[in-house]
């Protein structure tokens, strides 16, 4: 049998999509799995023991324009994609997405299946869905595999990314260079781009000074660069100024590339984070997250993007994450600094 998983969304999504891809590679230990992406989130499936074949197609648009490069580069791909004769087309998307489903019927495999609103849209998709409500993404994706004949367990394994060896090599140079030691430190970040997810300056610094005083860690300090008006990437250093400006003691700045970002997540003793990418990648690090999620009317709901992993957690504000008390979070927070696997409790 040979499956091909869709998945052109953004870096969290596709971290979420290997929880489904382990549990596909365990109900199906013959079948080829290959992973259909984009050049902006295919690398995290490198090193990914699930997946037989990776295969990635550029971004058509950049700036408001189009590559006729990465047209031909495109073309060329689901050509080759066509002559594999896929048996299943998963297109990985918890609820309808027209780019996508598009981009999963052009590969012209035996059996299409994708969420869609209507089926009348896409009378080309042999499976056409229902999209689902209250499950979680990950469940969402593995439900795409219902129409194989697979049941989906009660618990999906948890999301993993490899970590190159190249992210080591980085953390090792940074924190020795800032006095820091692998797992003797916490990670807090902004990159919601909502500001009503984002804690304010006050909470930053107090929630530093605590980790300070009472679990002897350092607070590296990480938010997305750039300006919130920038239309591609909205960056959060307007944000991070005043942060900044206070000059705590407690806080150490890192304002790098998104692969560095990471790297340090997974050697921190634990991470803070409002809903984004980097949430679900500190939920798979070993120290976990504690992640922050505000306006549930009005931005995506935790009972569909809540972090997952064994050391996950997280907490909601009924309007933003300002209106959350300093228990609120120290408390789940404290739970994973002191419980962190392999160390005595911090302070000890």
């Amino acid at each position: 049998m040979k499956i091909l998983v869709v998945k052109r969304d953004k870096i969290g999504d596709m971290l979420l999509t290997t929880a489904v891809l382990t549990w596909l590679r365990q109900a199906l230990p013959h079948a080829e799995i290959h992973v259909l992406a984009n050049d902006y989130n295919s690398w995290v499936l490198i090193g990914n023991q699930d997946v037989n074949q990776m295969w990635s197609v550029p971004r058509l648009r950049s700036n408001g324009r189009f590559s006729l490069g990465d047209i031909w580069r495109s073309v060329v791909t689901i050509l080759r994609l066509r002559r594999l004769k896929f048996d299943w087309v998963l297109v990985g998307n918890g609820e309808e997405s027209p780019r996508a489903i598009k981009l999963g019927l052009s590969v012209q495999g035996k059996q299409t299946v994708a969420y869609c609103e209507s089926s009348s849209c896409y009378s080309a998709l042999s499976h056409p869905l229902p999209i689902p409500q209250y499950l979680h993404e990950t469940r969402r994706l593995a439900e795409l595999a219902a129409p194989i004949g697979l049941l989906v367990p009660m618990q999906l394994p948890p999301p993993h990314y490899v970590l190159p060896t190249s992210g080591l090599a980085f953390t090792t140079a940074w924190l020795a260079a800032q006095g820091l030691s692998a797992f003797g430190y916490m990670v807090l970040g902004l990159g919601a781009r909502r500001a009503k997810k984002q804690p304010t300056t006050r909470q930053v610094l107090d929630w530093s000074a605590h980790a300070a005083q009472n679990w002897g860690l350092k607070t590296v300090f990480m938010w997305t660069p750039g300006k919130s008006d920038d239309q591609n990437y909205p960056g959060d250093d307007e944000i991070a100024e005043p942060v900044l400006t206070a000059g705590s003691p407690h806080i150490i700045p890192f304002r790098g590339p998104l692969h560095e970002a990471i790297a340090l997540i997974w050697q921190a003793r634990s991470s803070l984070f409002p809903d984004s990418g980097l949430m679900h990648f500190a939920a798979a690090s070993p120290g976990g997250v504690l992640g922050f999620f505000a306006e549930r009317e009005a931005s995506p709901s935790p009972d569909q993007w809540a972090p997952v992993g064994p050391r996950s957690r997280w907490v909601e504000a009924q309007h933003k994450v300002a209106d959350l008390t300093d228990a609120q979070v120290l408390g789940p927070l404290g739970e994973l600094i002191t419980s962190f696997p392999g160390l005595p409790h911090a302070g000890q």
